[in-house]
């Protein structure tokens, strides 16, 4: 695919009143936009990270207001994670970002029930990796607290790679993906930087071994915002102890400690362990990324 495929709809509902309804609730967070407050943090990711068990139980807490519409509002399993505008959707404009927040007036009253501030934020992995977030970020909200949960390079580029594969949308196995992950990518991050409206399936979806490399993403959000407004967890850390790491969370959003740990994994990726020839060159190829990553966030990582 190319930077004008059309991008993924995961979650659409076929039922013509489901549909409908999602219509209307959107027009009407569309009109109301300019009473919906910037969101106070962005989850930027890693992909394949623990994003997204981390997200659902930081949203646990009673003081963060989830994303518009609430899972109440319409028939959907769980609140809304992530918006991706500023990665997939920039060229919808700041009207339709703000559409999906929460209103001033939702997270006042919930203020004033707790009789404390009240604060919201997004999850959309891809942040990390797209070339042009970290700027378009920083542009609508330079006062953002941003927070990457990194996991174990190797194991992430492999689970990326199993997820493709369960989802029937990867027919190359996991050493021949690798390989033709520059070809399938190109030359497309210029492009991407300069049309908002340009996507590469490849580019989010099939970097398996590029979006490991988080020095490279996470240099570019360091060169926009300051040192102070960064979070970096590692999964590992947070999944053999959520709470501590949950903690480390509320108290650099300026939250009231509660305890948020589910003990939910959401998203796992089944599958047969890799292959130790092929996990010894990606550990080679990582190595020195993970010493510049330890540099330039000023903190080591459990990983091997």
């Amino acid at each position: 695919m190319t930077a004008r495929d059309a991008k993924p709809r995961a979650g659409r509902s076929t039922s013509p009143v489901v549909s409908l309804g999602r219509e209307v609730i959107h027009a009407y967070g569309c009109a109301t936009a300019r009473w919906r407050p910037d969101p106070d943090f962005l989850i930027i990711g890693a992909k394949r990270g623990g994003s997204t068990s981390f997200y659902y139980d930081l949203l646990r807490h009673s003081q963060i207001a989830p994303l518009f519409p609430r899972p109440d509002h319409l028939p959907k399993a769980a609140a809304t994670k992530g918006v991706h505008y500023f990665d997939q959707n920039y060229h919808r404009g700041e009207r339709w970002y703000r559409s999906h927040l929460p209103s001033g007036f939702v997270r006042g009253r919930q203020a004033r029930r707790l009789g404390l501030p009240v604060i919201t934020g997004e999850a959309s992995p891809y942040y990390l990796f797209h070339p042009a977030a970290a700027e378009r970020a920083a542009a609508m909200l330079p006062g953002a607290k941003i927070i990457a949960v990194l996991r174990d390079p190797v194991q992430r580029t492999y689970s990326h790679w199993k997820e493709r594969r369960r989802e029937g949308a990867e027919e190359l196995d996991f050493s021949a993906a690798l390989e033709a992950e520059d070809i399938r990518i190109g030359a497309i991050e210029d492009e991407l930087r300069r049309d908002p409206a340009a996507y590469s399936y490849a580019h989010e979806q099939q970097s398996y071994a590029r979006q490991s490399e988080y020095v490279t993403g996470l240099a570019r959000w360091y060169k926009h915002f300051p040192r102070e407004q960064f979070l970096i967890l590692s999964s590992e850390e947070y999944y053999a102890d959520p709470q501590a790491a949950l903690r480390e969370a509320q108290v650099f959003l300026g939250l009231d400690r509660e305890e948020l740990a589910s003990g939910e994994v959401r998203n796992a990726a089944a599958g047969d362990a890799i292959d130790p020839v092929v996990e010894a060159e990606l550990r080679n190829r990582f190595g020195p990324y993970n010493d510049q990553l330890c540099q330039l966030t000023g903190r080591t990582f459990p990983w091997p």
